[in-house]
């Protein structure tokens, strides 16, 4: 995901999501990221992920922009960080980052952020969570995070790879912060809700993922995911498929994301009744 966040700043026009840590964090160079095949047109399925990706990014930071403005959120979640850069180019001061993340993978990212001279500000926390054996209620709060404060939740690339059980106790967290509060995932259809051709796409990513260790697990359909949330307290601001995607961030340049099995929402957490 970072090497394509990468690949945006460098091969695509306009540059829909500007992220000049992107090649640093990756201790790569313009010259060096021409070397791969990420720009290949014959690769369209692996350009048009880029595109998703780069779409998912621009959508969660407009979130924030946006929450901070309109609301004056002032802590930014990102569940399941990996390398995103935001907490090193954050443009509000007020506003307090924690990266939560795997114990193994934050090592490695410091180890990168270390390696790269990128300073961490004094506004970001880094919160390991071991999901299956910590919890994140109390890393948070012991990292400083306050629950009562408007925040906003970024939980990216995550969600299509989590059980049952994992997404649950995730939301249950969530649900329990503050009044206003908003979450923005990605989240995948279920194989049957797609085209053939799109079967046959998902069924080489799927097999990808799964040889890697991180087989996908959890699916909804856009109806689905509605009345989850709406169980949980929180009300669908905004779920946006490729087409949508598309039409607000690709209209121009060559650079388009393709299929209809990803979809990207935002979502805001309503006061409790009673």
């Amino acid at each position: 995901m970072a090497l394509r966040r990468a690949a945006h700043q460098v091969f695509d026009q306009p540059v829909v999501f500007k992220d000049p840590l992107a090649l640093r964090i990756l201790g790569m160079t313009s010259d060096k990221l021409g070397g791969t095949d990420l720009r290949a047109p014959s690769r369209p399925h692996s350009v048009g992920l880029r595109a998703f990706l780069v779409g998912r990014s621009r959508f969660a930071e407009d979130t924030l922009a946006a929450a901070v403005a309109l609301r004056g959120a002032s802590q930014y979640v990102l569940l399941g960080a990996g390398l995103d850069t935001f907490p090193y180019r954050n443009p509000f001061v007020g506003v307090r980052v924690f990266e939560v993340d795997h114990p193994d993978t934050q090592a490695w990212k410091l180890s990168l952020l270390a390696r790269t001279g990128i300073e961490s500000p004094a506004n970001v926390s880094h919160v390991a969570v071991d999901f299956h054996a910590d919890s994140l209620a109390e890393r948070l709060l012991a990292a400083g995070f306050e629950s009562s404060q408007s925040t906003v939740f970024a939980w990216l690339g995550v969600v299509p790879y989590l059980t049952e059980e994992g997404f649950v106790s995730t939301m249950d967290f969530l649900s329990k912060c503050a009044a206003g509060s908003e979450l923005i995932f990605d989240y995948a259809l279920p194989r049957e809700a797609l085209p053939y051709l799109e079967q046959l796409a998902f069924d080489s990513l799927a097999a990808r993922v799964a040889a890697a260790g991180e087989p996908f697990q959890l699916f909804f359909t856009p109806e689905e995911i509605r009345e989850r949330l709406r169980g949980m307290g929180w009300e669908l601001i905004e779920d946006l498929d490729t087409g949508a995607l598309n039409a607000r961030y690709f209209t121009e340049g060559k650079l388009r994301a393709i299929g209809g099995g990803g979809h990207m929402l935002s979502a805001r957490l309503l006061p409790k009744v009673g």
